[in-house]
């Protein structure tokens, strides 16, 4: 086995940093942990920070850099022990890349995770991406650095499996991505007016955070995954699928064009594509080694559970998936618009401020609203979603 890799988890205490950290803490041997990013979850960063013993770390500003200190004292953790504590937008790019990391694993909620990610790139880093707005936002603008990148999102991981390994391959017909379908699958849109946070939240296969796991409600989720897939894979909008597998089971699955289908099958749990995106040459024993149970308790993939079902999506109902792969068509800005709306309005959706049917029609009547354009800087993709966002919080207050 060689070194370990050094890794930087940006959103280290967001639900995939925090499958991220259990991988370094069950197999030390194999993952070191150089920096950390976080926002305002400061305890079970302090718990890391004394645990991993980073280089350095990064809060959201100086009253949380405030408190940090203070968890760490009472911890018992030697002020000579503690990491750098950066605060503000820059600190998460200075964890990425200069905390000596060979691989950035960018998991940042949101936007927030874009700066750092493009930083990363830039310096010539690794990036293992769970953060799918980087590519949605800018991937216009990071395409030419994709081969720099390993995707950590269960379907693009797939993807690249049955691809052997690569972000392309000859003689591909499409690419298919998988989606569970959410918690909401089968209903018509007049049932969705019914739904509530709690049910949006209990996703069936996946355990997410809120701001995703209501994505994957909307289906807006798949739909990012889909300019996500465009950009990694460089693969026409007109070659990707998607097919509702309620199973979870596959993953996704490349079509080749002589027929055959390449699948990548697994149990629902990150901690997989991650340790591949972190170790791209090298699996890792996660189900156990010599007989002796894994130390992450990840059970094996039982294939005899239940029958394997794909059905087509519902893009009338589920208008996410749809204007998702329109908004990746028509690129330049758009997807910046799309996506920082999205944003606002799933927040202001889980503090009940909008129905959960007007998620979706707050991100179409910002696209209708603002005017896109072409893309040739990151300042432009970053200017669009911030007027994206204001726009979607002034539709929110007058809803």
């Amino acid at each position: 086995m060689s070194k370990p890799v050094k890794v930087a988890v940006l959103g280290a205490t967001g639900s995939i940093g925090r499958q991220a950290l259990s991988l370094a803490a069950a197999y030390p041997g194999r993952m070191k942990i150089t920096g950390l990013a976080a926002a305002i979850n400061l305890e079970p960063l302090a718990e890391a920070i004394n645990r991993f013993r980073p280089k350095a770390v990064s809060v959201l500003g100086p009253i949380e850099a405030d408190k940090l200190a203070k968890l760490l004292k009472d911890l018992g953790l030697r002020s000579e022990n503690w990491p750098v504590i950066l605060s503000g937008p820059e600190g998460p790019v200075k964890v990425a890349t200069q905390t000596g990391a060979e691989i950035v694993l960018s998991a940042m909620v949101g936007r927030a995770g874009l700066p750092p990610t493009w930083a990363a790139l830039n310096a010539g880093l690794k990036v293992a991406l769970a953060n799918k707005e980087s590519l949605v936002l800018a991937g216009e603008l990071i395409q030419p650095m994709v081969d720099l990148i390993t995707p950590v999102d269960s379907e693009h991981s797939a993807i690249y499996q049955a691809l052997g390994g690569r972000l392309k391959g000859e003689g591909v017909r499409r690419l298919i991505l998988t989606a569970s379908g959410g918690p909401f699958f089968g209903y018509s849109q007049e049932r969705l007016k019914g739904v509530t946070r709690e049910m949006a939240l209990n996703h069936p296969k996946w355990s997410m955070g809120p701001k995703i796991s209501c994505d994957s409600a909307t289906l807006m989720n798949k739909g990012l995954e889909v300019i996500e897939a465009h950009y990694l894979f460089n693969t026409p909008y007109d070659k990707i699928d998607v097919l509702v597998h309620p199973q979870s089971v596959v993953h996704s699955l490349v079509e080749y064009i002589d027929g055959s289908l390449m699948a990548q099958l697994g149990p629902t749990d990150m901690r997989l594509s991650l340790a591949l995106s972190l170790s791209p040459e090298e699996r890792w024993p996660l189900l156990g080694e010599n007989g002796q149970d894994s130390p992450l308790k990840i059970k094996p993939l039982d294939l005899t559970a239940s029958p394997l079902t794909f059905l087509p999506p519902d893009r009338k109902v589920f208008r996410g998936l749809a204007l998702a792969e329109e908004v990746g068509r028509e690129g330049g800005t758009s997807p910046a618009i799309m996506s920082g709306a999205n944003e606002e309005a799933v927040a202001a959706f889980l503090a009940g401020q909008i129905p959960f049917i007007r998620v979706i029609q707050v991100v179409e009547e910002c696209l209708n609203r603002l005017p896109a354009s072409k893309v040739a800087k990151i300042e432009e993709v970053l200017e669009a979603d911030a007027k994206a966002r204001v726009l979607a919080k002034e539709i929110v207050k007058k809803t």
